[in-house]
C-alpha cells in the first residue's frame, strides 16, 4: 500500500530531529523534507530548512539516515518550491543552483526523488514560457539522471495573490500542459507530484489525469480545497483564487478521498502519500498545527489500511 507521511513545511519551527519524532511517535511512514536555503522565507510555508543541503556530505548524510532507520521513518522526497523561470537571471540562476544541490544531496542520502515547481514568468504566455522551461529544464533533468534521481513537479498554479498576477508561478498546471512538458523533455527522471486539490479550483477533474500519467506520478500529497459558492458568485473567476477558496485539511473540502485513492490502486501506485496541512484554522498554535496532522492521518487511514 502507500505510504502515507506529511510535508514537514507545516513544522517549520521544529527541528529535523523533532520533525522525525512527531512522525515516528504518530505513526507516519515518511516525511517529505524541506530544503530551502537558510534565509528569510518569501512567503508562507516556505524558507523551511530542516536538511541543510549545503552541508550535505557523506557523514551528515549517515547521521540523517541512521536517525530515520532509528525511528522507523523514510524521507520520501527533499523539497524546494521556488520560481526557476523567474524573469530576473540572478534569482534564477540561484534557484537552480539550489535545485541541482538537494539533486545531488539526494543522491548521497539515496532519497532518489526531488519534489519542487518548473516555475513561470507570470507575465509572458504557456508557449514563451515552454521555451524557456526546455532551455533552462533540460540541464537540471540530464543532472538528475546524471545521479540517478527523479525530480517531481507539483501542479501548483501559484496564481494567489496580486502580485503573482496574471498568470501564476508555475507553468506545470494542467495535463494539457504536462504533455507539452514532457514532450519536450521526455526523460523517465522527470515526473509529477501530484495535488488533486489544485485542480479543483481550475475546474478540471483530478481523477482522470491519474490514469493518463500513471507512469509520471512520483509522489503524492494529500490537501484538500473548499470552494466558496456566494464568493466566486461575488467576484467570479478573473478574481484571485484566495477570493473565493481555501485550502483545507483532508476531508473538509471538495475533494472525494474515495474516489483519488481509488483511482491511485487503480493505476498500481505504491509510493510516498504525503499530507500537506495548509490550513488557517489549525495555525494558532504549535500544538493545533500538530493535531492537524494527526486529524488528517486519522481521516485518510480509512482509505490505506
Amino acid at each position: 500500500m502507500m505510504k502515507l507521511g506529511f510535508v514537514s513545511a507545516i513544522l517549520g519551527d521544529l527541528s529535523f530531529e523533532e520533525v522525525i519524532n512527531y512522525a515516528s511517535d504518530n505513526g507516519f511512514s515518511c516525511v517529505e523534507m524541506m530544503c530551502w536555503p537558510i534565509g528569510k522565507a518569501e512567503r508562507r510555508y516556505a524558507g523551511v530548512t530542516h536538511i541543510n543541503v549545503d552541508s550535505m556530505d557523506e557523514k551528515r548524510a549517515g547521521y540523517i539516515n541512521d536517525y530515520i532507520k532509528s525511528k522507523g521513518v523514510e524521507i520520501s522526497a527533499l523539497g524546494y518550491y521556488p520560481n526557476p523561470l523567474d524573469p530576473d537571471a540572478k534569482k534564477s540562476a540561484f534557484y537552480i543552483e539550489h535545485i541541482k544541490k538537494i539533486i545531488k544531496a539526494v543522491g548521497i542520502l539515496g532519497v532518489k526523488t526531488v519534489t519542487t515547481f518548473i516555475g513561470k514568468d507570470k507575465d509572458k504566455t504557456v508557449e514563451e514560457n515552454l521555451i524557456e522551461f526546455k532551455k533552462v529544464w533540460t540541464p537540471i533533468i540530464k543532472f538528475a539522471e546524471e545521479n540517478d534521481v527523479r525530480v517531481a513537479i507539483e501542479n501548483c498554479p501559484m496564481l494567489f495573490t496580486k502580485d503573482e498576477w496574471p498568470g501564476g508561478l508555475n507553468l506545470a498546471t494542467t495535463p494539457d500542459i504536462w504533455r507539452k512538458m514532457f514532450k519536450l523533455i521526455p526523460s523517465l527522471n522527470f515526473g509529477l507530484n501530484y495535488d488533486p486539490s489544485h485542480f479543483v479550483w481550475q475546474q478540471i477533474d483530478y481523477i482522470k489525469p491519474i490514469y493518463e500519467f500513471k507512469d509520471r506520478i512520483f509522489h503524492v500529497h494529500f490537501k484538500d480545497i473548499k470552494k466558496y459558492k456566494d464568493k466566486l458568485d461575488d467576484v467570479g473567476i478573473m478574481a484571485t483564487p484566495l477570493q473565493y477558496i481555501s485550502p483545507k485539511l483532508v476531508g473538509l473540502g471538495d475533494i472525494d478521498w474515495g474516489k483519488y485513492v481509488s483511482a491511485l490502486t487503480d493505476i498500481g501506485y505504491r509510493g510516498f502519500a504525503c499530507i500537506e496541512v495548509e490550513d488557517k484554522a489549525f495555525e494558532d498554535s504549535l500544538q493545533l498545527i500538530k493535531e492537524s496532522i494527526t486529524i488528517s492521518r486519522n481521516y485518510m487511514r480509512q482509505f490505506l489500511v
